[in-house]
């Protein structure tokens, strides 16, 4: 199975991973996707990020990471999958100053925190949630799983 993930630069912002990074994490994100799926990964600065996160969640600040997922009906996901076909799962978008800073504050490498950052998207494109305990639990438990196939250490640690 083949997924497509698209990388869009908006920001200038230096410490960002190559194409090929953001690539490999998302691809590890979706390693339980049952069909083809395409994932846009945009990186944004600090501007872009607060408009979005008020807009969206109500919140007037940037934020790590957004998820925004595809509206697309199942049976159309289905169709797409059977034609061979790359289902848009969604898009994720990105702040960088936030996810380096965000490192820098957990003393992680910037590396491992945008690994985590994109794991987490992707699982959230694809219907995990933490708002709930237990699904915090589940979907904490799939990314230290996933992150450990990319060498990254457990980030709650």
């Amino acid at each position: 199975m083949s997924h497509q993930v698209n990388i869009q630069r908006m920001t200038l912002a230096g410490d960002t991973p190559g194409d090929a990074d953001f690539r490999r994490w998302a691809i590890a994100g979706l390693s339980e996707s049952k069909f083809p799926a395409e994932v846009t990964i945009r990186v944004v600065g600090k501007r872009e990020s607060r408009k979005l996160n008020r807009q969206y969640r109500g919140k007037n600040h940037p934020t790590n990471v957004l998820s925004f997922p595809s509206d697309l009906p199942m049976d159309l996901v289905r169709t797409l999958a059977d034609e061979g076909a790359n289902a848009p799962l969604g898009d994720l978008v990105l702040c960088a100053p936030v996810v380096v800073a965000e490192a820098a504050e957990q003393k992680k490498s910037a590396a491992d925190h945008w690994a985590h950052m994109v794991v987490h998207g992707v699982l959230h494109l694809q219907g995990f949630d933490h708002q709930v305990a237990r699904e915090a639990q589940l979907m904490e438990r799939r990314e230290i799983e996933i992150l450990s196939t990319l060498g990254v250490s457990d980030p709650y640690q």
